[in-house]
């Protein structure tokens, strides 16, 4: 059993909290309200009428408060349906990340197991770079998480005018190192960002300049932008 996770898995979440949760955003504003069924043999998901290949991530049982990772599901291990998350395990050998090394993780120990296996869920889906999970109840006690593996999802993009409001968010999920926060950020959208003192520039897509500012305690001051019209 854990009680916390490690300061590695923090880490590389809060690397992907603010596109990721943007992303989620997106994701549930796309997908259609209904009834899903699954087949995993062939990476189908539907549900309200939309077709999506997804990958199996994990799994959460809710009454052992335990989280099971797709690649080390007995039945599915080795399939093409968990190829997102085995892909997650390699990163987690490659970075010394226990948590996405471990077949099985015991989430009890916890104080909202629910909320520990959403975190790993959000944070396999940000070594996956999907774009978005989604979690369905799939039997008494049995919680599933796909990851859409399929170009029909649309990406959040960049969007100059929500951009502060995405950084303070993300910034509030995991509540360790904004910095790492806005790094992420825009490392995932390719962007190249300077950084002075207390203060970070990003020099975004189309002209105009993001500043980033940071108190001296780290925390995250102000976000202000310089738009060019047009």
């Amino acid at each position: 059993m854990i009680t916390r996770f490690s300061d590695e898995f923090l880490s590389e979440a809060e690397r992907h909290a603010a596109w990721g949760a943007a992303q989620l955003d997106t994701l549930t504003s796309f997908l259609p309200e209904g009834p899903w069924t699954a087949d995993l043999e062939a990476c189908r998901y539907r549900q309200g009428g939309l077709d999506l290949r997804v990958s199996v991530l994990g799994s959460y049982d809710t009454h052992e408060h335990s989280w099971m990772w797709g690649w080390a599901n007995p039945g599915l291990r080795g399939t093409e349906v968990v190829a997102l998350a085995a892909a997650v395990e390699r990163y987690g050998k490659a970075m010394g990340i226990a948590e996405f090394t471990e077949e099985a993780l015991d989430l009890s120990g916890f104080p909202d197991p629910r909320i520990a296996a959403e975190t790993l869920a959000f944070a396999g889906m940000g070594v996956a770079e999907a774009p978005g999970y989604i979690g369905v109840e799939a039997g008494p006690g049995t919680r599933v998480y796909f990851l859409p593996d399929d170009p029909q999802v649309p990406r959040a993009a960049l969007d100059p005018v929500t951009l502060p409001r995405t950084l303070i968010t993300g910034a509030g999920l995991i509540g360790r190192s904004p910095r790492r926060v806005v790094t992420g950020y825009f490392d995932h959208h390719g962007v190249e960002v300077s950084e002075a003192g207390g203060r970070m520039t990003a020099e975004l897509p189309g002209g105009g300049t993001a500043l980033i500012t940071f108190d001296a305690a780290g925390r995250m001051a102000d976000v202000s932008l310089t738009v060019l019209p047009g």
